[in-house]
């Protein structure tokens, strides 16, 4: 199993750019299933969750290439194969994204349950209460959802609770459906108005986008066409959050700031300098730290996929900071591992009370899902001294080629081999 090997007291400086988005990629991979015409897409970032998307698709009978300006086409005419194996879903959630997919272009699915990053609970009831409004027969039996219908008929339904991937599942049965379909209490992240961007670009009807409704007037078929994903706003974050641990400079380019939320305001509250440019950001961190409150929220609030990289800055911060997770249950896992390098943290409940410390040490670390990755790499960075971070399986899920970036930053990392 491969490791990486950080030596901390590094700052940062630079410019790199930002990769494209894996959360949006993924849902606009599962909706090309819905066109019979051949679907390019650009600026797909290098990840293992893009690989066993592409996996999951070949299966299932897709054609996908990857053309000499490394832009992929898929072709989905061919499907002939309407099941998503057990052996690839447990490894990756947004692998349910398909469902909506499958039953609005061909009224069949049999998914496995879920897998993915151990978080806490997440689950697909949200999802399976709408396809059922939609006019979908849903059972669950052997650990896989069994689906069918003749064909989607549009309704109203209002979302229990807030769900990413359920809106993103209902917008794409919704899409080839009879008639008009009204999602209310919908979840509002960038990523929702990518996908409803991309499908409208192949022929969908799809308004409000980014707002508490969704309206969805369905559409016969969709035309084939071409996208590009947009930056990771996540991946973007983490290298910000890495500039301000480390006291660093960097620019990150490719970028539209428009889609951070309120994450530039924390890293300003910080004391961080924050220079924002039409396709750029330029942070600089010369000052001690100032600790931070933070409460994970849907967006536009703090993102809950940025958590564990400022309950890390705020460890090594002048002072103390309460970081609460609003959004999973089980996401402080990282917090015992930062504790094992010298960071004063305890959890009581769904908050991380923190004490800034004057220095961390380094230690072998693991890493126990895709942000804690993030998270104690962030702290190796920080650390006196040499950190091993195990499990770096999970980086590879979700940042691409984390440790060329960082070393271009002047990062001291390097990948070990198995």
């Amino acid at each position: 199993m491969e490791k990486l090997r950080i030596i901390g007291g590094e700052s940062l400086q630079g410019e790199i750019n930002c990769s494209g988005s894996k959360n949006a990629a993924l849902p606009i991979i599962a909706a090309s299933i819905m066109s019979d015409k051949k679907i390019i897409i650009e600026n797909l970032p290098y990840l293992q969750d893009i690989t066993t998307m592409f996996e999951l698709m070949g299966s299932m009978g897709a054609e996908i290439i990857l053309d000499e300006t490394m832009n992929f086409s898929i072709s989905t005419a061919n499907l002939n194969n309407f099941e998503a194996r057990y052996e690839l879903v447990k490894t990756m959630r947004a692998s349910i994204l398909v469902l909506g997919a499958l039953l609005g272009k061909y009224g069949t699915a049999k998914i496995a349950l879920p897998g993915g990053c151990a978080i806490g609970t997440r689950p697909v009831n949200y999802h399976l209460d709408g396809l059922r409004k939609l006019g979908a027969d849903i059972e669950i039996r052997n650990g896989y959802i069994h689906a069918s219908c003749k064909r989607l008929v549009g309704t109203n339904l209002k979302f229990e609770g807030m769900t990413v991937t359920g809106t993103e599942n209902l917008i794409m049965a919704a899409t080839l459906a009879e008639g008009t379909t009204r999602l209310k209490n919908v979840a509002k992240e960038p990523e929702i108005i990518d996908l409803a961007n991309f499908l409208n670009i192949l022929g969908a009807n799809i308004k409000g986008a980014g707002t508490d409704e969704i309206i969805i007037e369905g559409v016969d078929e969709l035309s084939g066409g071409r996208f590009s994903i947009p930056f990771d706003r996540i991946e973007a974050g983490t290298y910000l959050a890495a500039a301000v641990a480390t006291k660093g400079n960097i620019r990150i380019n490719k970028i539209d700031s428009s889609r951070m939320g309120n994450m530039i305001e924390k890293f300003q509250l910080m004391g961080a300098f924050v220079e924002l440019n039409a396709n750029s950001i330029h942070i600089k961190m010369e000052k001690n730290i100032k600790p931070v409150d933070v409460i994970t929220e849907p967006f536009p609030g703090f993102p809950t996929d940025m958590q564990a990289q400022f309950t890390l800055i705020n460890s090594v911060a002048n002072g103390s900071a309460t970081v609460t997770e609003k959004i999973f249950e089980n996401r402080f896992m990282h917090v015992q591992e930062l504790v094992r390098m010298g960071c004063d943290i305890t959890v009581n409940g769904n908050s991380a009370f923190i004490n800034g410390v004057k220095k961390i040490y380094g230690a072998q670390v693991m890493a126990t899902d895709l942000r804690a990755s993030a998270c104690l790499i962030l702290a190796g960075l920080c650390a006196v001294g040499e950190t091993i971070v195990d499990r770096v399986y999970h980086i590879d899920r979700g940042y691409e080629r984390i440790e060329e970036k960082l070393s271009y930053l002047g990062a001291n990392i390097e990948r070990l081999p198995r």
